[in-house]
C-alpha cells in the first residue's frame, strides 16, 4: 500500500528533484509550438459543431473539452518527467500497459495521420473549387497528385518550413472571419445583424457528430512528450499547458460563436466556404484567405504523411539500416545490395500508394466535417482523454472516481459519435 501511494504521489506534480535531460526551448517557444499545433484546420468546423449542439450544450462542450484536454496533457507531462527513459507517447503506453499496447498505439497514430492527410486534400480542393468553380472538387483532387507526389520524397528539413505557412493561413482566416462579420451591416454573414440560431440540440445524431468536431481541435497529446523533453525548464511545463489551452479554448470559442452568429443553423462544414459564397465582403481579403487554404494544406501534406510512411516502413521491414550498423558489418555483399535496392523501390511504391489512397478516400468521403468528426471520435478521444487517464491509473495502481467517470463518458461519446456518422 505504501508503494502504491508513493507511485501515485509521483504523478501529482513534476518535481525538480526528478533527473531529466534539459532541452533548449524556452517557456515562450514551447508555448508558441503548443498553440500552433492546437490551432489548425479543425477551427473551420467549430461553428458547425455549435449549430449541431446549440448554444447551451455547445458552450458546455467546448469549455469542458478544453479543461479535460488540459488536465490530461498535464498528466502525460507528469508521467514523462517521472521517468527519464520515456521519450514518446508509445513509451508511456509501454510502461503503463506493457509491450502489447505498442501496436495498438501505432494503429491509432496511423489512423489519425491518414485522416488528417485526407482532410488536407479535401480542404485544398474545396477551397480551389470555391475560387475557380469551372471544375469539380474531385477534378482538383486528382490534379493535386501532380504536386503531392513529388513532395513526399523531399527531406524533412525542407518540409518543416511548411508549418510556418500553416500558422500564417490559420491566423489570416481568423482575422478575415472577424473583419467580415464586423464590417457587414446586414445578414447573412454579419455579426451586427446575427442569423437565426438555437439554444437546443438540432438532433441526437448531430450532437454525436459535434462531440467529434469539438474534441478534434484539442488533440496535440501525441506530441506532448516531445514538448516536455525539449523544454529548458520542464518544471514550468504545467504552467505553459494552462496558458496554451486557455488561449486555444478562447480562440475556438470566439470563432465558434462568431461563425454561428454570422451564418446560424445553415453554416457550412468549412466556414471559409460561406465567406466566399456570401456577398458584401472584401473580395481581395477573402480570396487571399482562400488561396492560403489551398497552398497550406498542399504544402503540409508531405509533413503530415512522413511519420505515417516511416511507421509503415518499419512494420513492412522496409526501413533504412542505421549507418553505424552498416559500418560494423563492413561493405555490403552483392546480395545485400540487391535486397536494399529492392527495399528502396518498395519504399517509393509505398509512399505513392499512401498518397493515392489519401486522394481516393477524399473522393469517396468528400465531407470535410464528417472526416474531421470521425478523426475526433476514432482517435482523439482515445489518445487525448482515455489514454492518459488509463495510463495514470495503470502506473499508480489506482483510479480516482472522477478519472473513472471521465473515461466512461469519453468512451460513450466516442461510440455515440462514431455510430452517428455511420448511421
Amino acid at each position: 500500500m505504501r508503494q502504491t501511494s508513493t507511485s501515485s504521489h509521483s504523478l501529482r506534480r513534476p518535481s525538480s528533484a526528478v533527473p531529466h535531460k534539459y532541452g533548449r526551448s524556452t517557456f515562450g517557444q514551447t508555448l508558441f509550438n503548443c498553440v500552433a499545433m492546437l490551432v489548425g484546420i479543425g477551427l473551420l468546423s467549430v461553428p458547425l459543431a455549435f449549430a449541431h449542439s446549440g448554444w447551451i450544450m455547445g458552450t458546455v462542450l467546448i469549455f469542458s473539452y478544453g479543461f479535460i484536454s488540459c488536465y490530461t496533457a498535464k498528466i502525460l507531462g507528469r508521467i514523462i518527467l517521472s521517468d527519464t527513459n520515456l521519450r514518446c507517447y508509445s513509451d508511456v503506453g509501454r510502461k503503463a500497459f506493457g509491450s502489447w499496447s505498442t501496436p495498438f498505439i501505432g494503429l491509432m497514430f496511423c489512423l489519425e495521420l491518414f485522416a488528417v492527410s485526407v482532410l488536407l486534400v479535401t480542404l485544398a480542393a474545396d477551397s480551389l473549387h470555391a475560387l475557380l468553380p469551372q471544375f469539380s472538387p474531385n477534378t482538383y483532387k486528382l490534379w493535386s497528385l501532380t504536386l503531392l507526389l513529388p513532395t513526399v520524397f523531399l527531406p524533412l528539413s525542407l518540409l518543416s518550413y511548411s508549418s510556418v505557412l500553416g500558422i500564417l493561413s490559420t491566423a489570416l482566416v481568423i482575422f478575415v472571419i472577424l473583419v467580415d462579420g464586423l464590417s457587414k451591416p446586414t445578414a447573412p454573414g454579419s455579426l451586427r445583424d446575427p442569423a437565426e440560431t438555437s439554444f437546443r440540440v438540432s438532433g441526437w445524431g448531430n450532437l454525436g457528430i459535434a462531440f467529434g468536431l469539438f474534441i478534434a481541435g484539442f488533440g496535440c497529446h501525441p506530441l506532448i512528450p516531445s514538448l516536455v523533453r525539449d523544454m529548458r525548464n520542464p518544471e514550468r511545463f504545467e504552467k505553459m499547458i494552462n496558458v496554451a489551452f486557455s488561449i486555444v479554448t478562447t480562440i475556438y470559442a470566439l470563432l465558434a460563436v462568431a461563425g454561428y452568429l454570422m451564418f446560424g443553423n445553415s453554416v457550412s462544414g468549412e466556414i471559409s466556404m460561406d465567406l466566399l459564397k456570401t456577398g458584401g465582403y472584401n473580395e481581395l481579403l477573402n480570396h487571399l484567405a482562400l488561396w492560403m487554404l489551398v497552398l497550406s494544406p498542399l504544402s503540409k501534406f508531405a509533413l503530415t504523411t512522413q511519420p505515417l510512411t516511416a511507421t509503415l516502413e518499419i512494420l513492412l521491414r522496409l526501413d533504412v539500416p542505421h549507418p553505424l550498423m552498416n559500418e560494423g558489418m563492413g561493405k555490403m555483399s552483392a546480395a545485400q545490395a540487391s535486397r536494399e535496392n529492392i527495399k528502396h523501390g518498395l519504399r517509393i511504391v509505398q509512399r505513392i500508394c499512401v498518397t493515392l489512397l489519401s486522394v481516393l478516400m477524399s473522393i469517396l468521403v468528400p465531407g470535410f466535417s464528417e472526416i474531421l468528426a470521425f478523426l475526433g471520435c476514432s482517435s482523439a478521444f482515445m489518445l487525448c482523454v482515455i489514454g492518459p487517464l488509463a495510463a495514470k491509473a495503470a502506473i499508480s495502481k489506482r483510479c480516482g472516481m472522477v478519472d473513472g467517470l471521465v473515461i466512461v463518458v469519453a468512451l460513450f461519446m466516442a461510440v455515440w459519435g462514431t455510430l452517428s456518422l455511420f448511421l
